[in-house]
């Protein structure tokens, strides 16, 4: 067992369960352990980078290279394992770094043992334990109530229901329930997989593969490549064999093996071999750069969601301020009033605040009082704060006093209080938490405590409407010193944000102006309660207001899917409980560390330091990955197309193929595979839009339609030209293979300083760097020899230099008329109804 902290609670008779009882438990698997994980086992991480269909391709064709006898040519298949134990040793490093960091938020819990109070973790709490559930806490297994202090539960997780609860003693509650205010000493009846804390964590926290954009895109590439490659294979070994002079004289004489060779390097250019490496290395690297600014990421994949976020919903408490409330005074609404009279209301203005566990204003207000000398007061009755009432009262002999938010408890009175509003509303421009407190009559206590029907008690306190405003209470929160540059890289980014707030709009709005929410126009505040019911109508208010107040938990919701009806891909910031429906229906919740643990849970990201100022590095992060991903695929696609046209070319014209395995393994390694790694983890902001695979595709046809073209075009013409005989010479072949090999990298060049643009930077070196280490490499006669490559001369040089012009030509006019053609092509196909 854990260490354990002795906390004072409440004092009760029930002792709870003894150590001896508690180990007991545990061992006879009664506890609350359920297995879960931030991140996927080392099993899964081993297994989804290994066995691929990428991997699986290449292994055969390695075999099937191996068999004939040329090493060389296989060394492809080497490059591939390095790659792979490359993409399991960054994700262990970023599991380990990501598990290392979720302890950091999981939360304890406090128990009954042998008498006292202690605290323990989720998977130590045992069948029979007696539990406490305090305010914000999510219940983590199901019991039966002991006893309670005006428990009241969110049960919205388990029914919808947005509601909260009041419960009484002998009534059973479920895990996945959050306490909202109050307290309660529990049961535990149900533990592990037979509680529904089960079902919900493994729900928030387990590893998840997120269909996305990027996901879907490589995912259509892979189903492309899994038809094509197989028979393309087949034909190209059986145009091989046929050029060798058909089967009975390539098995006769040995040539089969040049044949599969031939179609094994057909293959090896058509499958992008290190795109699934990059992607599951970018999200994992991405995730290990956020670790280390304290952010954690729950689901490693999300990063492409930041990648597209423009629309960025902020909590005001814990986001833009840093939480920490401070009483100021409390104003008499009566000037006549004597000491005695503010005495009595600043009493009961503690007693209001003295919960069980008090929210922060309540803590506020209680320091701020302690310090003045003022003590808790017997209290017959009470009603506790609630976010979604936005009031609490207590019945005291002298009346039932109320305090909460000024604007409900005044439209909730008889009377005109006009002139006590105007005055909340200049203190709250100040940028002041108001709150107002009010007293009914000793006779009206009963309209206060209970509900209309006078028969459920607890369970539908209302407000009396004879009450009468005694005094305001103010309040001020801190700004985060961050928090206005922050707010100014979101607006250069382009992504509107919005304070969301169950404060007064007046004291949300005069913060958001403190920070610059808004630039230089003043941000336009709207009480919440004004907002309509129909999403679609609630989506048009929402694009003219920056600061809503007095939002009730479901509201956020609510905005959340009004922003979605828009095509707004929508993130959303809290702390508090009242903020988990938003996060979790956002399409990137962020936690803040000190948040409550149902908030944490259904997060994607936790911000575990609570810092603001790290939001900016976790979008930041994700444009990274995804700006980068889109330029790395559109290279290793390029390579796909020319292949795969190459190999048709091959096969309709019964050619030798014009290169070797080692050749595309040479090239590749130089004008894709090394560049790719370096581009994939350059900084980018540009913000994602969805559409990956359709700009991929319409950037890597040119190339590399121009790419198959130069090659088919030598390897058609260069023979007549210079008096080859590559159908029955090896020299020849070899010298046309040669060229080949020159042309494809001058044009892999061409298209990795197409992907690189601006060259005008670091990616312009990026280019000349690895042009000038493919130049130099066919020099040096170990690297020239393993890898078959030759430095043209005479005759040869001058039919090179030829090739490699109009090579240069093909690729200008493929970048001028492959778009013409397929503009022209999507038109006709939309004039017949197709969607395009």
């Amino acid at each position: 067992m854990s260490a354990t902290a002795t906390v004072n609670m409440p004092g009760v008779s029930e002792t709870g369960l003894s150590s001896k009882e508690v180990s007991q438990r545990m061992e006879s698997g009664q506890s609350n352990a359920v297995k879960t994980s931030t991140s996927r086992s080392v099993k899964d991480i081993v297994r989804a980078n290994v066995f691929t269909l990428f991997n699986g391709l290449i292994f055969a064709a390695m075999v099937m290279v191996l068999l004939t006898g040329s090493w060389k040519d296989s060394v492809f298949g080497f490059v591939i394992i390095i790659n792979t134990g490359i993409g399991i040793v960054t994700e262990l490093k970023a599991k380990r770094t990501l598990d290392k960091l979720s302890i950091l938020v999981a939360s304890d819990f406090l128990v009954r043992r042998d008498g006292k109070n202690v605290e323990v973790p989720h998977n130590e709490i045992v069948l029979g334990d007696l539990l406490w559930i305090r305010s914000g806490e999510q219940i983590p297994a199901d019991g039966q109530i002991v006893e309670t202090w005006g428990l009241e539960l969110d049960e919205s997780m388990l029914t919808g229901e947005s509601r909260t609860v009041r419960h009484k003693v002998g009534e059973q509650v479920y895990s996945g329930a959050t306490a909202v205010s109050g307290m309660a000493l529990v049961k535990v009846n149900a533990v592990g997989s037979h509680s529904y804390a089960a079902t919900l964590t493994a729900q928030a926290k387990v590893y998840k593969k997120t269909v996305s954009d990027l996901n879907k895109g490589i995912n259509t590439i892979l189903k492309f490549m899994t038809f094509l490659v197989v028979p393309l294979c087949v034909l190209l070994i059986l145009s091989q064999v046929h050029a060798v002079g058909g089967w009975n004289h390539a098995i006769a004489t040995g040539e089969w093996r040049g044949a599969v060779v031939s179609a094994v390097a057909g293959v090896v250019g058509m499958i992008p071999e290190g795109l699934v490496l990059l992607t599951s290395l970018n999200f994992a690297v991405a995730a290990m750069r956020l670790a280390r600014h304290n952010t954690l990421v729950q689901e490693l994949e999300s990063v492409e969601t930041l990648a597209r976020v423009d629309a960025l919903n902020l909590d005001k408490t814990g986001t833009i301020t840093d939480g920490v409330i401070a009483f100021n005074r409390m104003i008499m609404l009566d000037s006549a009033a004597d000491a005695d009279a503010r005495r009595t209301a600043t009493q009961a203005l503690y007693d209001c605040c003295n919960e069980e566990q008090p929210n922060g204003t309540g803590k506020a207000v209680l320091a701020g009082l302690q310090s003045q000398g003022y003590k808790p007061a017997p209290v017959a009755e009470r009603v506790p704060f609630s976010s979604a009432r936005k009031w609490s009262a207590v019945v005291k002999f002298d009346g039932v006093w109320t305090m909460g938010a000024p604007e409900v408890i005044l439209s909730a009175l008889d009377g005109d209080y006009a002139d006590v509003l105007s005055r909340v509303n200049d203190y709250a421009n100040d940028g002041n938490r108001v709150l107002l407190v009010a007293r009914s009559l000793p006779q009206s206590a009963a309209s206060t405590a209970r509900s209309s029907e006078g028969t459920e008690a607890a369970d539908s306190p209302r407000l009396d409407s004879h009450a009468k405003p005694v005094a305001l209470v103010l309040c001020a929160e801190q700004i985060r010193s961050d928090a206005e540059q922050t707010l100014a890289w979101f607006r250069e980014q382009g992504v509107r944000c919005r304070v969301i707030s169950g404060d007064s709009p007046v004291t949300v709005g005069a913060i958001a102006r403190k920070v610059r929410l808004t630039g230089d126009r003043t941000p336009v505040s709207m009480d919440a309660r004004k907002l309509p019911d129909d999403v679609n109508e609630l989506a048009r208010v929402l694009e003219n207001v920056d600061v809503l107040g007095r939002v009730l938990p479901n509201q956020k919701k609510a905005i959340v899917e009004a922003l979605h009806a828009q095509g707004h891909v929508v993130a959303m910031t809290g702390d508090g409980v009242n903020d988990a429906l938003a996060i979790k229906e956002a399409d990137l919740g962020i936690a803040m560390g000190n948040a409550a643990p149902a908030t944490k849970a259904v997060a994607q990201v936790v911000l575990v330091d609570s810092k603001f100022s790290h939001l900016p590095d976790v979008v930041a992060r994700g444009r990274q990955v995804m700006a980068n991903m889109e330029r790395v695929a559109s290279l290793f696609l390029v390579k796909t197309v020319y292949s795969a046209l190459i190999s048709l070319g091959v096969v309709l014209t019964q050619i030798p193929y014009p290169y070797l395995p080692r050749h595309i393994t040479y090239i590749g390694a130089l004008t894709i595979g090394m560049p790719a790694f370096i581009l994939a983890l350059a900084p980018n902001t540009r913000r994602y839009i969805p559409g990956f695979l359709k700009r991929v595709v319409k950037f890597a046809l040119p190339g590399g339609i121009a790419t198959a073209l130069s090659v088919l075009a030598a390897a058609w013409v260069l023979p007549n030209i210079m008096g080859w005989n590559v159908m029955a010479n090896d020299a020849d072949l070899a010298a046309q293979r040669a060229t080949s090999a020159i042309i494809l990298f001058v044009m892999g060049v061409f298209v990795l300083a197409r992907v690189a643009q601006p060259l005008n930077s670091w990616r312009g070196a990026l280019v000349a760097v690895f042009a000038a280490a493919g130049v130099i490499g066919a020099f040096i006669p170990f690297v020239a020899q393993f890898f078959a490559l030759m430095i043209p001369t005479g005759a040869t040089l001058l039919a090179t230099a030829i090739a490699l012009v109009s090579a240069a030509v093909i690729f200008a006019l493929c970048l001028w008329l492959v778009p013409l053609a397929g503009h022209a092509v999507a038109s006709v196909l939309r004039r017949h109804g197709f969607a395009v």
